[in-house]
């Protein structure tokens, strides 16, 4: 091979991202790592979970147009509507057994 042949190779090997006769493994494995597409770019590993955040909205969204039902968000607030009847909701704030106190105490 002549001098000129080997320096185009080595030129086209640069500019082309080849590597050259020669390299070490060691030298292939950090070419190869660098050549591969960062993980923060990639889809498989950006759009692993499913969005269920928006999914989540989508649903209460259609909850409250009456077009999806939710039994167990409809169980929970037919929990919190009984506590309520039953007078066992927590107090506002100002109206706690501290503040009645400190109401018939001071008139």
């Amino acid at each position: 091979m002549s001098e000129y042949a080997r320096r185009m190779a080595y030129l086209s090997s640069r500019i082309f991202g080849e590597l050259m006769k020669g390299t070490h493994a060691k030298q292939v494995k950090v070419v190869t790592n660098f050549s591969v597409q960062p993980r923060h770019k990639n889809n498989f590993y950006v759009n692993y979970y499913p969005p269920y955040m928006k999914i989540e909205l989508a649903l209460q969204n259609l909850r409250y147009h009456g077009l999806y039902r939710d039994e167990h968000q409809d169980f929970k607030e037919e929990m919190i509507r009984l506590r309520a009847l039953r007078g066992k909701m927590k107090p506002k704030k100002g109206e706690g057994k501290r503040a009645m106190k400190k109401k018939a105490a001071g008139s």
